[in-house]
């Protein structure tokens, strides 16, 4: 903590400030007014810095149409008007320098403005700390850190690559695994460091993708209301220790995503609402600034200024944490004025349109500003409708992100496996439709935290029949998610066959692995993360026309799909053959495009997984120079029941 001080600043405060840390030059200003200043972390906010021989903290916060702004905190006994700040010039930013202020020390804004009927104490727009909550506090904070992951980023383009095997294991930092001996308390950034990056190497992921570690008020917002845009929350412990995790995860050779939220933030008093006494933040009126279904503000996308907090918010996880991508949840929300509105409750464009013009152009500027600075990372975009070129440059007229969620993908595979199996021939499209569009963008395949919450139930507990075929239906789902092209997501618990619905609140159900069904499933995991790996067909050719063909998609009465994939190489092939029905197929013949052996490298109903052990010769299956599905060859398969097989032409890569 800060020694208490009564030193007052002097009538130069803001020159010293500027001195102290070359807060806010003319350029600045022109490029924060323009909505060009990406990191705005370097000049607002609150550092320690030295004025000659006096060591303190420099304090620099926009609020253009405050009277009066002042710092509060440890230093002053919370006193307002003990520590004014001084607006710099036209920039609508207050500065100064205030002595004896050390590493820890607690501090607000205090913010007066005219025609509020109070004055409010606002925590720091830019602070990198803050106190737990339901404390509200911003912490001075100094972010240095010694990062040994050299390796990593000199290879990580390679690892993030759109032709790379991205495998992604998604995961709540609170509720991955907690103490149980210790009141069910979290474990802290530093305690999930040895688990979590054992867990996800032995498991095969190539990344993890943390829900919003962004400082939020409300736990069981799992971190999607988001007041602190540049803290990790001190739930689990300090900025360093973040780092520390992300760090230790990069030593294993294991990427890093951040859920990251720019379609609105909570109206915690403490945040960003209303936070000069004016709508700075968020769109004024209510049409276009507030999200009936979150109670919560929208960001003003057409507002310069918070275009550069946003921009900068991004770029700032990437540069001070070395995280290789964010992923931006509810784009929808921010592309459609009419979003969960009815007619009269939105403002169309100046067109007549429903499109949020200001929100496109900032999704375009955000992607622009990261691949231009961080090539060698991607961003996501949780995007639900169809939306064109999510996925592709800005100078093509896309939105610019890297991959994009299928979440119909998602939506139709989840419905057809859902159902009962004698139910599943007469809903055969809801498999093959993807098909169609396959290509459209650079997908990401998505079993998300969102499938798994609300009454859904857990992934397998949605599985219809009894236990023996839920857990063939959830090996069948997954051995589908890894051969269809698309990057792969899985959120935690799905990997082992978690049994009830994902509560934020408690720990997975970890003891079900010493269950053999349970243990078999996560098995499967780890073989399908070592193929995908492994096999270049499985991957290279993901987020690229040529790397899908189907052999058949039209055996709604069997329930059977048959498809190979693809890689770059001549020769390099996969096929897949799935059972979607619980009665096996003996001699059931696919047409293939070459002959000689084909050795089976996976079968979901093995033994050693759970299944039954049917399955074809250990030996390999010989093609025969009979034409089917207008093939020149054909394999006679024994198709498992609720089972997916992968096969190989004998001796390829």
């Amino acid at each position: 903590m800060a020694p208490r001080s009564n030193a007052q600043p002097g009538a130069n405060a803001g020159e010293a400030a500027r001195s102290a840390t070359g807060l806010l030059t003319a350029d600045d200003v022109r490029l924060f007014s323009e909505g060009a200043h990406v990191r705005l972390y370097e000049k607002l906010g609150a550092r320690l810095a030295r004025v000659g021989e006096v060591s303190g903290a420099s304090f620099a916060v926009w609020a253009p149409n405050a009277s009066d702004v002042s710092v509060i905190g440890d230093v002053n006994g919370w006193r307002p008007g003990a520590h004014p700040l001084r607006p710099i010039a036209e920039s609508g930013v207050w500065s100064g320098f205030i002595p004896g202020i050390e590493h820890g020390a607690l501090y607000k804004y205090h913010i007066a403005a005219p025609g509020r009927p109070r004055q409010v104490a606002k925590a720091d727009p830019l602070g990198f700390h803050h106190e737990t909550p339901p404390r509200t506090a911003s912490i001075v904070w100094d972010l240095a850190y010694d990062w040994g992951d050299e390796t990593w980023m000199k290879e990580r383009r390679a690892r993030n690559a759109l032709d790379a095997p991205i495998a992604i294991y998604e995961v709540h930092l609170g509720s991955w695994m907690r103490a149980a001996d210790e009141g069910n308390r979290s474990l802290s950034y530093r305690e999930l460091v040895p688990r979590l990056a054992e867990y996800v190497e032995r498991l095969g992921f190539s990344h993890v993708e943390f829900l919003p570690v962004m400082e939020h008020p409300f736990f069981g917002s799992w971190g999607y209301q988001t007041t602190g845009y540049f803290a990790p929350t001190s739930r689990y412990g300090t900025p360093q220790d973040l780092m520390h995790l992300i760090d230790f995860l990069h030593q294993r050779g294991i990427g890093v995503i951040l859920d990251w939220t720019p379609a609105h933030f909570p109206t915690d008093e403490h945040g960003l609402g209303d936070f000069d006494g004016t709508h700075l933040y968020e769109y004024a009126d209510p049409r276009k600034g507030f999200h009936q279904d979150w109670n919560s503000y929208i960001f003003d996308y057409g507002r310069n200024e918070v275009r550069s907090f946003l921009i900068s918010s991004a770029l700032f996880w990437l540069e001070k944490y070395h995280v290789d991508g964010v992923r931006v949840d509810a784009v929808t929300s921010m592309l459609y004025l009419d979003y969960s509105r009815r007619p009269g409750e939105w403002l169309p464009n100046e067109h007549g349109g429903n499109e949020n013009l200001e929100a496109i152009r900032f999704l375009q500027q955000l992607n622009e500003a990261v691949y231009r600075d961080h090539p060698d990372v991607q961003t996501f975009a949780e995007e639900s409708t169809a939306w064109p070129l999510v996925s592709r440059p800005s100078y093509l007229g896309g939105l610019g992100f890297g991959l994009k969620w299928d979440l119909g993908w998602t939506h139709d595979t989840l419905r057809y496996t859902s159902r009962d199996p004698t139910q599943r021939s007469s809903h055969h499209h809801e498999l093959t439709f993807r098909s169609v569009n396959a290509y459209a963008e650079n997908f990401l395949l998505p079993l998300s935290h969102d499938e798994v919450v609300r009454g859904q139930a857990s992934l397998l507990a949605r599985m219809p029949g009894d236990d023996r075929a839920q857990f063939a239906n959830l090996r069948l789902l997954l051995c589908y998610l890894y051969t269809q092209p698309g990057k792969k997501l899985l959120f935690m618990g799905g990997e082992f066959g978690q049994r009830s619905e994902w509560n934020h609140d408690a720990g997975l159900e970890w003891q079900l692995l010493r269950q053999p069904p349970h243990a078999g499933l996560q098995r499967l995991v780890i073989d399908l993360n070592r193929l995908y790996r492994e096999q270049a067909a499985l991957h290279e050719l993901d987020c690229g026309g040529g790397g899908f063909e189907w052999i058949d998609c039209n055996d709604a009465e069997q329930s059977t799909l048959a498809y190979l994939r693809r890689g770059r190489a001549d020769g390099d092939r996969l096929l897949v053959a799935c059972n979607f029905a619980p009665a096996p197929r003996h001699h059931y013949r696919i047409g293939v495009p070459e002959g000689g052996l084909w050795e089976e490298l996976l079968n979901s109903d093995a033994a050693n997984y759970g299944g039954s052990g049917l399955g074809n010769p250990d030996d390999g299956l010989k093609a025969a120079p009979l034409s089917h599905h207008e093939r020149p060859h054909s394999l006679c398969l024994t198709l498992p029941p609720l089972a997916a097989v992968i096969l190989r032409p004998n001796g390829s890569a």
